[in-house]
């Protein structure tokens, strides 16, 4: 029961049944959920797996109904500039599903239900960088979309509800500060996160990782930027 009273669950509803829901033209129906795997952080239902039988009413088949629920996340591009270079702040941690150590922008669920997407990228940063930063000092680049999209990204929509809002952050350090962020190991340990903080040059970072979040980071910050939407720093 906890599975179906979670948020996670609660949301796809919700977003089935939303403006531009799945169901709400009337042509998909839905008949039974089996939920096939829960997985709790605390009391809290963290992840969640199951298969939705939904029936496209013209054709008569079933479409893909798999679903990975996992529930809104942030990711972070952090720019410092130096001595005239501009710097990108990464992390690198096991990724155990891949089976590698990934290269990738902090980044982080929410913990709560209350939606508080800035407050998490700027926890998510201190937590993962060490850096402390204030609400304030980021700018959300997903506000950037258009309202259709709902000012939200999804990484992989085939298998799974994550939806990511991305933030950044601009600032000038002394080379000293670059330095000191090269390899230095963070992350809430008794969480199981050990993580090395790299620091790599702005112009290279589109090549080195294979990352998606970067990548996406990079394609909104330079149309944000080339259609001077960012504040004046």
């Amino acid at each position: 029961r906890s599975a179906i009273d979670s948020s996670l669950f609660q949301q796809w509803l919700k977003n089935l049944n939303s403006e531009k829901g799945a169901l709400v033209d009337g042509s998909l129906s839905l008949n039974k959920v089996i939920i096939q795997g829960v997985d709790y952080f605390g009391k809290r239902v963290g992840f969640l797996k199951f298969k939705a039988d939904i029936l496209d009413k013209e054709i008569g088949q079933k479409v893909p109904g798999i679903v990975f629920a996992r529930g809104p996340a942030v990711a972070i591009l952090i720019l410092l500039e130096s001595e005239g270079e501009t710097y990108a702040v990464l992390t690198e941690q096991v990724r155990v599903p891949t089976g590698r150590f990934v290269l990738e922008l902090p980044a982080g669920m929410l913990d709560d239900d209350q939606g508080d997407f800035v407050g998490t990228a700027v926890r998510e940063v201190e937590e993962e960088t060490g850096i402390n930063l204030k609400v304030e000092d980021m700018v959300e680049l997903t506000s950037f979309l258009d309202p259709s999209t709902g000012r939200k990204v999804f990484p992989s929509p085939g298998g799974c509800d994550e939806e990511l809002s991305f933030f950044l952050y601009q600032g000038k350090v002394a080379k000293e500060t670059i330095q000191e962020l090269r390899g230095k190991k963070t992350g809430l340990q008794d969480h199981g996160e050990l993580i090395k903080v790299h620091v790599v040059p702005y112009q290279q970072l589109w090549r080195a990782t294979a990352d998606a979040k970067v990548l996406m980071a990079i394609a909104l910050y330079e149309m944000a930027k080339r259609e001077n939407l960012l504040p004046k720093s």
